[in-house]
């Protein structure tokens, strides 16, 4: 797993950078730097967005008397797209953006799900339950 990383924290940066230059050559480099801070804010703001319906429906579900497991897993994904979106870059843009928007967010959420179990099987997480 930690390769993975160290793979993707060197490639990401250096696929960013390369469409950066060559979308700077197609449409100029005031329009690339309008493009970035452009999609910063809106992505800010979508994130902001979900999120607070996310933590509104998981406050009325926790006053119902229920555990709101679907909208941690959301809270999460939203909080990973955030980040991304905050990132200057076309393809961590594209990904937050997926993350963050509540139709294709269900993906990810069987993703991420998918992880925990995995992590949870190899006991590298814990669950601790209430008495």
């Amino acid at each position: 797993m930690f390769r993975w990383i160290i793979a993707l924290l060197i490639l990401v940066p250096a696929v960013e950078i390369t469409l950066l230059i060559m979308l700077g050559h197609l449409v100029g480099g005031w329009m690339t730097f309008l493009f970035i801070i452009a999609s910063g804010f809106l992505g800010a703001y979508f994130a902001k967005r979900e999120g607070r319906k996310v933590m509104e429906y998981a406050k009325f579900e926790w006053s119902q008397g229920q555990l709101p497991a679907q909208q941690i897993l959301d809270g999460i994904c939203i909080f990973l797209g955030g980040i991304l979106l905050i990132t200057p870059g076309f393809i961590t843009d594209i990904l937050g953006f997926l993350l963050v928007f509540p139709y294709t967010r269900p993906i990810f959420k069987v993703l991420l799900l998918a992880i925990i179990r995995k992590q949870i099987g190899k006991g590298n997480m814990h669950i601790i339950r209430r008495r």
